[in-house]
């Protein structure tokens, strides 16, 4: 079988083209802005045309998008996860090779969910800032292509290779600059937020899993169980063998990014949380109401519904968060 894999350098992808290379039936072609990349194209800038040449050369039987941004303006997001994806679906309905495609999306598309439910595929999306917005268009590009289509919605992937600007990355690196200056006690702030991880070698076998099945429309990928953020800091604590204390900062109603003194907790300047957005206060202010903003636009609570991955993929989880945790820390502690 012949894979076409876009954005295999990056965090999802490069554990996507580890999963593609282990089976011996794929031959795999990596494509990318990156000169590691096996052919070099810019989807935010390349026209269909060439793209649809380079398919019908290639002759794929699986295109995967793993490509994308989660960080910048309204305006770079959408050049890279929607105008891009626009491209491809271009690309896809010119070409005569008929590839399937798996498209990686995200649970920001949904946006907030009512605390202790699951969300699941059919749920109205209302993505709560540009990331999720941008991401949406694409799934909406995907599932109104006519093509041959999965999108995957990820929820929080972790692991080993976790960005520095995630929740559990930040904490990470917190964690270690603490251990490495000798300090007893570790100030965070934003550790009430409820999110559903899942680790990205569990993604990568969810994508191979999509390229050989017949599934279509939208796949929640996730673990089926919110984890609250407080509690995987008590874990790679314990992972890391830090012994201090963790004293929990919250920020006041309204988004103030001052935390405020509560009795018993000491102030402090770690934040710990989502990577700050472009959105504009109008914008934030026009969404659902939060104990703080969560500049995913995700709210304090996401848990994914993951049945339809379990019937139609046949996938489950199988690496708990506290083998994931170990990972990034054992790649924190390599900094010490």
């Amino acid at each position: 079988m012949r894979v076409l894999l876009i954005g295999a350098n990056g965090y999802l992808g490069r554990y996507v083209a580890d999963r593609l290379l282990a089976d011996p039936a794929v031959q795999l072609t990596a494509l990318g802005r990156g000169d590691d990349a096996d052919v070099r194209f810019d989807l935010a800038t390349g026209s269909p045309g060439a793209l649809t040449r380079f398919l019908d050369a290639v002759h794929p039987g699986v295109v995967i998008n793993c490509a994308g941004a989660t960080r910048g303006g309204a305006r770079e997001l959408t050049r890279h996860n929607t105008v891009a994806v626009a491209t491809i679906c271009e690309s896809l309905r010119r070409s005569g090779c008929g590839a399937r495609l798996v498209q990686l999306g995200c649970a920001a598309e949904y946006g907030p969910s009512q605390p202790g439910s699951s969300t699941a595929e059919d749920a109205v999306p209302r993505p709560g800032g540009p990331y999720g917005v941008s991401k949406l268009a694409a799934t909406e590009l995907v599932l109104g292509s006519g093509l041959d289509a999965v999108v995957l919605r990820i929820f929080s992937p972790v692991g080993p290779g976790t960005p520095a600007g995630s929740p559990l990355g930040r904490l990470a690196e917190a964690m270690r600059r603490a251990m490495q200056s000798g300090d007893g006690e570790l100030k965070l702030s934003g550790l009430g937020v409820q999110r559903d991880f899942v680790d990205v070698r569990d993604v990568a076998r969810a994508v191979h899993a999509a390229s050989l099945s017949a599934a279509q429309g939208v796949v929640n990928i996730g673990t089926g169980r919110a984890v609250r953020l407080r509690d995987a800091a008590a874990v790679l604590a314990r992972v890391a063998g830090y012994g201090g204390a963790l004293h929990e900062l919250d920020l006041p109603h309204g988004g103030s990014p001052q935390p405020h003194q509560h009795p018993g907790r000491p102030t402090g300047l770690a934040t710990i949380g989502s990577p700050r957005s472009e959105a504009t206060s109008e914008q934030l202010a026009a969404a659902a109401p939060q104990p703080y903003p969560y500049p995913d636009g995700c709210g304090a609570w996401q848990q994914a519904d993951v049945r339809t991955a379990r019937d139609r993929l046949g996938w489950r989880p199988r690496i708990n968060l506290e083998e994931s945790l170990a990972d990034i820390w054992m790649e924190a502690a390599c900094r010490i």
